[in-house]
């Protein structure tokens, strides 16, 4: 059974939504909270497996929450839910350890499965919103040259690694990479250790947040 906490601060959603997820037979919603910080001491107390964590809520907001439930449980996985396309609320809670995003008139079925990706040590990045992303950040580095550079981290990749690193940024798992690359899943794994290492990065979330940021992408 899979420990499900919601924070959304509109009662009207986090009641539905605790609702129709406890129809699953393997899901449990073991509490509901309004703010990053009710969220934060509900989990500190219920230590669920998984928080679906509203990115927009008043007085703590969702990153903040996010960053206080990773600080102090590192085993609880954070999704962010949104219906927002805000790209940088989205990278900042990603970078305060969130293992993914969606918007939040998704089916259940499609949360469930975001909810089991993440579970599994995977991330959640759906193509068609990461990808606006993208163009908006594309468009902010226009007007600010500070931004445009690739980290000089980036160069000590090889030519493989880097289309890894792409598929990273699109959310995909090891057996899908390898599936699009026609090499075996050991040889991605292998790749992405290397990726890890190579950008300093703590793990494959941070590499799929810095091929998203920089434009290392499939996405045009």
């Amino acid at each position: 059974m899979i420990r499900v906490l919601i924070a959304d601060d509109q009662a009207l959603i986090r009641e539905g939504l605790s609702a129709l997820l406890n129809l699953r037979e393997e899901i449990e919603v073991i509490g509901i909270a309004e703010d990053g910080q009710d969220a934060y001491e509900q989990a500190i107390h219920l230590q669920p497996d998984i928080v679906l964590m509203d990115i927009r809520m008043p007085n703590v907001d969702g990153v903040k929450g996010t960053q206080l439930i990773t600080s102090q449980l590192p085993h609880t996985k954070v999704l962010m839910l949104t219906t927002f396309k805000d790209s940088e609320l989205i990278f900042q809670a990603l970078e305060e350890g969130a293992s993914g995003y969606l918007l939040k008139d998704l089916s259940v079925d499609a949360i469930v499965k975001a909810i089991m990706t993440v579970l599994s040590g995977g991330i959640v990045l759906p193509p068609q919103l990461t990808a606006e992303i993208i163009h908006e950040l594309r468009r902010n580095k226009e007007n600010d040259a500070s931004t445009i550079q690739v980290p000089k981290l980036f160069h000590e990749l090889s030519l493989r690694e880097v289309e890894v690193l792409r598929h990273l940024g699109e959310g995909r798992n090891n057996k899908e990479i390898a599936a699009s690359l026609y090499i075996t899943e050991g040889t991605v794994k292998n790749h992405v250790s290397n990726i890890i290492s190579k950008l300093e990065m703590r793990d494959r979330t941070q590499a799929a947040i810095f091929a998203v940021r920089y434009g290392i992408t499939v996405f045009k």
